[in-house]
């Protein structure tokens, strides 16, 4: 870590996809430094397919470990960890946001409008997976699953040792197109997925709509930790 300045810790799960600039994995995708936990065993079929509690204690022991190293945030690399967010926040006494899906109740209080979600699994995205990010049943959604899309599969849902950025950029683009075609309601999209970011401008030129991901909830809130300070106004009231 860098002297003086904060860092952000990131919860990840055990996998060995490529990781590409613009994905919540990458150092790259910050402007300030990072520090990553893999919590072992938290796999994807684990998290995402299986919802398993036996992982909370694993994540909450992170969590504090990444405190105990001085990060002043805590974040993850899978929205569906929003199912952990209150206990694991209540463990450690820094601000944890583990789901980009807590971003969607403040994109429609924003926008009054329907809310896209684009998620790694649409059939494992549960009523109690969103619950625990804050999103009920007075927010109007649109959700699309990626769990068909092959190039997207094969890399992020199997774990696979390579990943095709066009292929799976394209099957983003089509999920999200379709979504817009099926409601024209929708006034923002927030990705669920906290690997769709790199993609996540060609969603926002394609679509026309704001679109919200884990590095701009990042972001957000290490702006919240870091705070400018602005200089008093002169005497002459002169800049």
């Amino acid at each position: 870590m860098k002297a003086g300045q904060a860092t952000l810790g990131i919860l990840m799960l055990d996998t060995s996809f490529p990781r590409i600039p613009g994905d919540v994995g990458n150092p790259l995708s910050y402007q300030y430094p990072v520090l990553m936990r893999t919590v072992h065993g938290a796999t994807v079929q684990r998290v995402v397919y299986e919802a398993d509690p036996l992982l909370l204690d694993q994540f909450i022991e992170a969590a504090r470990d990444l405190q105990a190293e001085g990060v002043a945030a805590i974040t993850s690399s899978c929205g569906f960890l929003s199912l952990f967010q209150d206990k694991v926040a209540k463990a450690v006494s820094i601000p944890v946001f583990l789901s980009s899906l807590q971003q969607a109740p403040l994109a429609y209080a924003m926008t009054q409008r329907r809310v896209a979600i684009i998620t790694a699994n649409s059939e494992r995205l549960t009523e109690e997976v969103l619950r625990c990010a804050g999103i009920d049943s007075k927010i109007p959604l649109a959700i699309s699953g990626l769990q068909d899309a092959p190039a997207f599969s094969n890399s992020f849902l199997e774990d696979g040792p390579g990943l095709n950025r066009e292929s799976v950029e394209q099957e983003l683009l089509a999920r999200a197109t379709g979504l817009v075609e099926q409601y024209p309601d929708i006034g923002v999209f927030v990705f669920e997925c906290h690997n769709l970011a790199p993609y996540a401008k060609s969603v926002q030129q394609a679509t026309g709509r704001p679109v919200f991901d884990i590095i701009d909830f990042a972001n957000w809130i290490y702006s919240s930790i870091t705070k400018h300070e602005y200089a008093p106004p002169s005497s002459t009231g002169k800049p």
